[in-house]
């Protein structure tokens, strides 16, 4: 599997987390259930945005986009995805980069343009368009009115740039000079997989014209099929428009993360089918918080054994819920019912109780989800919590809730627990004493 991964120029914001966690998700299911996944998400360390920011920062390309490497490696790591098998990076494939170009143009695929640039023939492709559904004609005559002249085509796509000066190069056939965005996927891929691989994905922005490209130079250059199956995932929006860093509409993972414990943030993404619009609000992590709260209100209150195997027909469930074009809305709500019954059982020491609480952990494990200690998580502090109060200022208020009761002041005790209702922290009697949670 190949994922077209992150432009390293900035902070990776929630549509970038998206595509993370989505083809994490991906990998984790098709792993539990016997394949042996080659997860392959490449970097891309030089473009045209890459340029420009580190020219306005006046700083090294490599400066800046190492810097953007580490700082995406933190946010994936925060949000639970496991680091890709390979992640290869577009300048670390020069080589393989210009061996491509190199056969489309013997091919006759590609030409050099007036200008330097090299460029690919699309029309002589006949199969451009299939995977997005484009009309190549309504797309030639849209393209008109923005015509260059060192194109044979207005729809012809570069492959590698001419020099400029103070841009980064490497020398090529062609003179000095850099590769096309487009060229670097399908060098890197091939490079990393083989000419003809299972799944390609990315962003529902990339099938066009970025997939369209790669399948084209890749097909023309290899002779080979490229891709079996092309996975793309939603667009998460803000005001009904795509978040992206053009719009200004974006917000980054850090900041979510300064509000939202990681995993809310994952439960938040997986909560929708992969292909649908994400929504993206503060009042669906809150109700991603409460949900996920409930899950390990759940495994809190009863024991998971490692060597309890988990419910052969819960699990077969769940994969059926994932073999429907792994929908985890489905999958999702099965982890409910099973937390569900599970708080039914009384006595948690059980069979019964054990197992659902093991298939639980288990189903969670497959999406990533329920990793941490339950009681660490239901009392972990955010900054939308509306109470300031620390664990220890929390645990002081129980402790004197505790004391009234014990000399019968319940006017006082049930004081202390409505202050601590309004401020957001729900209580819990149990035989073992009060234990609490923050809602």
């Amino acid at each position: 599997m190949y994922v077209c991964g992150m432009t390293v120029y900035d902070y990776c914001h929630v549509g970038h987390a998206r595509v993370m966690v989505v083809f994490d998700m991906i990998a984790r299911y098709l792993r539990s259930i016997g394949f042996k996944v080659n997860y392959v998400r490449n970097i891309t360390d030089i473009d045209d945005k890459i340029i420009n920011r580190a020219n306005e920062n006046n700083e090294s390309i490599q400066d800046l986009s190492e810097r953007f490497i580490e700082a995406m490696n933190e946010d994936a790591n925060a949000l639970g995805v496991i680091s890709p098998d390979q992640e290869p990076k577009a300048t670390e494939h020069i080589d393989q980069i210009i061996a491509m170009v190199k056969a489309l143009i013997e091919q006759q695929h590609a030409y050099v343009g007036a200008n330097k640039d090299v460029y690919f023939d699309v029309s002589s492709f006949n199969d451009y368009g299939k995977l997005s559904g484009k009309n190549i004609d309504e797309l030639r005559a849209g393209e008109r009115v923005e015509v260059q002249e060192e194109k044979d085509d207005p729809l012809d796509f570069v492959l590698w740039k001419a020099a400029k000066p103070d841009e980064p190069s490497w020398p090529s056939p062609w003179g000095d000079g850099r590769p096309g965005w487009h060229i670097e996927c399908s060098a890197m891929s091939t490079h990393c997989l083989g000419n003809h691989f299972d799944i390609h994905g990315g962003g529902q922005d990339l099938q066009f014209p970025h997939h369209e490209n790669e399948i084209a130079q890749s097909v023309c250059s290899t002779r080979d099929k490229f891709a079996n199956v092309w996975i793309h995932n939603g667009f998460v929006r803000v005001d009904e428009e795509k978040m992206s860093k053009s719009l200004g509409n974006f917000f980054t993972v850090r900041e979510v993360l300064k509000k939202y414990q990681p995993e809310v943030l994952r439960f938040f993404i997986l909560s929708s089918h992969y292909r649908s619009p994400l929504n993206y609000s503060t009042d669906n992590l809150d109700e991603a918080r409460a949900a996920l709260n409930r899950l390990y209100t759940a495994l809190r209150d009863a024991s998971v054994d490692t060597d309890t195997k988990a419910d052969k027909a819960l699990i077969e469930k769940f994969n059926s819920c994932m073999d429907d074009d792994f929908n985890t809305p489905n999958a999702i709500a099965l982890l409910h019912e099973v937390a569900k019954d599970l708080n039914k059982i009384p006595d948690k020491t059980s069979t019964a109780s054990i197992t659902l609480a093991t298939t639980l952990k288990h189903l969670g494990d497959v999406l990533g989800l329920l990793q941490g200690d339950p009681q660490a998580f239901l009392q972990a502090k955010t900054s939308t919590d509306e109470s300031d109060l620390d664990e220890e200022a929390i645990q002081k208020m129980i402790d004197d809730r505790q004391q009234a009761k014990q000399e019968k002041d319940f006017g006082k005790a049930d004081q202390i627990r409505d202050q601590l209702t309004a401020m957001g922290i729900a209580l819990e009697d149990t035989s073992q004493g009060t234990i609490w949670r923050r809602n």
